[in-house]
């Protein structure tokens, strides 16, 4: 198993979540977070006065896959969140060594199918 984060701009959530439901994603773990990479945040003017926002508002996409469905997640939320604009943002793949269902005591790859 694999556990794919994503941080997109927040417009683009909606085709995200589209695109992964074409792929058979399941399910799926939206938090609201704010943060920066090299764009280090932009400068608004407000009232004619200036100030830096240095933290931009961005979604984080939190997503348990078996390995054979990690390309087709990973190529999915690509094509559905690039804007070809800087500040789109990453995706990071991590190993996932067990998972268990709460419910029932269920673990391994049948808690995420």
């Amino acid at each position: 198993m694999k556990k794919v984060e994503a941080i997109i701009k927040p417009f683009k959530l909606e085709e995200v979540k589209e695109a992964l439901a074409e792929v058979s994603v399941q399910g799926l773990t939206v938090s609201e977070v704010k943060g920066f990479g090299r764009q280090k945040g932009h400068r608004e003017l407000y009232r004619g006065a200036e100030y830096v926002v240095e933290f931009l508002p961005k979604v984080k996409l939190e997503i348990v896959v078996r390995e054979e469905k990690l390309e087709a997640v990973v190529k999915a939320i690509v094509k559905a969140a690039s804007t070809g604009r800087i500040g789109d943002g990453k995706i990071f793949v991590s190993p996932i060594d067990d998972a268990i269902r709460i419910r029932t005591g269920e673990s391994g790859d049948m808690v995420i199918s």
